[in-house]
């Protein structure tokens, strides 16, 4: 196939990230199926699995660059994509190119001809254990899609897992329990292979600990096993993003007090995922895997995940997010508060899925920002109507000011003509909406 067919073929899978699944949809069967006709390729590296709620990507970005740093070739897998598709499956921090998706499509698709067809996940998750196959990679660092227990990834037998912090999310299939939601997360923990942890919430860390015992996996958990204090960086106005300060993080774990360490993302919540990061890395030294400290220091300080508080321009000061639920949405406005001190107005372009708990979002984001910019991404069908945005907005206080656009460019371009030299422009509810207006933002 050529690179349109093959993309073709792809996008022609049912995508559980556009349309949300039946219970009867979640089994791996199928998935073990469509890996084992292609050769198994996830059992010729080692795999460190992410987990979680919030946080998960950005840890296994940060966990990545480590690697990278030590001198690893290492995957990385992570979903979904900002920009392109091929920003899912990344090898030192080079995306899939054309060429190869083209070659390794043509193989799944031929592979699975036979075969009840694969959803889209479940093409990209081999596509991007094959890619790894390919390029002879050390390591993978493999971020689940979807909950955990019957996402497509956990077929793999990782040497680690890693859960980050749980949170409510879109999980409506599990209704309001953080215990399942827990559950569901804490499926990727495998019998015998340690497992490390930073949730926070004790309702999901008792899960997570009994199913640890029951599967006899060492659990080594933050703010039990190790600790991290966190040092941010302040600043009130810039004249350019190269300007910006790093904040930084102490680890300390069973073992040593880690030396202090800058950190290349924003925000008191990566402390907790870079010292997940720091654990994990104590595991796979357990494990014989040589990593210096010199790499942790330059991993965790060379990161780059964007759009996750992404500083893109000085003055104004323009940060692009994509806080999700509520648990992120608080992230965002503590970090502001934290961080980003300006002296001006503060002011927000937004677009929500129908599928998030919306209203409590509203109610976190409303008092820290003077105006509102409601829009809708147009790259997913699953956008929320901003007039429905506004409605919660007026519910919580009618005098709150807003304004609807009905495309995201269109909210950009006004928001950006009403933005002064020290206000703040914040862009944040979905990486859908962030994906589609970074490349208006960011140059190369």
């Amino acid at each position: 196939m050529t690179f349109p067919e093959a993309l073709a073929w792809w996008y022609g899978r049912i995508d559980f990230e556009r349309k949300t699944p039946d219970p009867n949809d979640l089994k791996l069967d199928r998935m073990r199926a469509v890996l084992r006709s292609l050769g198994d390729p996830q059992e010729r590296f080692r795999i460190v699995h992410v987990a979680g709620t919030k946080g998960k990507g950005s840890t296994a970005a940060m966990l990545a660059s480590v690697l990278q740093a030590a001198g690893y070739r290492v995957g990385l897998f992570t979903s979904p994509h900002l920009s392109d598709v091929s920003e899912r499956i990344q090898v030192n921090g080079v995306p899939i190119t054309r060429d190869e998706m083209a070659a390794r499509l043509s193989e799944i698709a031929h592979a699975v001809e036979a075969m009840d067809p694969p959803t889209f996940f479940e093409v990209g998750t081999a596509l991007g254990f094959a890619h790894f196959d390919c390029r002879r990679v050390n390591v993978a660092i493999i971020e689940v899609g979807l909950g955990g227990r019957f996402d497509s990834t956990n077929v793999c037998s990782p040497v680690v897992s890693l859960i980050t912090n749980i949170s409510f999310d879109h999980m409506a299939l599990l209704g309001n329990s953080l215990a399942l939601i827990a559950f569901e997360k804490a499926g990727i923990i495998k019998r015998g292979r340690p497992v490390v942890t930073t949730a926070e919430a004790p309702e999901a860390m008792a899960v997570i600990d009994r199913i640890a015992r029951e599967r006899q996996a060492p659990l080594v958990a933050l703010g039990r096993d190790f600790h991290v204090k966190y040092h941010p960086a302040v600043f009130n106005e810039l004249s350019r993003v190269d300007d910006l300060v790093l904040p930084r993080v102490e680890v300390t774990t069973k073992e040593r007090t880690w030396p202090p360490a800058p950190l290349g993302l924003y925000g008191s919540h990566q402390a907790a995922n870079a010292a997940g990061v720091v654990a994990v890395v104590e595991e796979l030294r357990h494990l014989g895997m040589p990593i210096t400290d010199a790499a942790v220091v330059r991993g965790l300080a060379e990161v780059s995940w964007p759009a996750r508080l992404e500083v893109v321009a000085a003055r104004p000061l323009v940060i692009l997010d994509c806080a999700h639920n509520v648990a992120s949405a608080k992230t965002l406005v503590d970090t502001i508060q934290e961080t980003f001190q300006v002296t001006g107005r503060k002011r927000l372009i937004l677009a929500i899925s129908t599928d998030k708990q919306v209203a409590e979002m509203m109610r976190v984001l409303a008092p820290c920002f003077d105006h509102f910019y409601l829009t809708r991404y147009t790259n997913n069908p699953r956008c929320l109507a901003p007039e429905r945005i506004g409605e919660m907005l007026t519910a919580i206080d009618a005098a709150i000011p807003f304004s609807i656009h009905p495309q995201p460019t269109e909210a950009l371009s006004i928001a950006q003509t009403a933005t002064g030299p020290n206000d703040l422009l914040a862009i944040s509810g979905s990486v859908f909406l962030a994906g589609e207006l970074r490349p208006l933002l960011v140059v190369g």
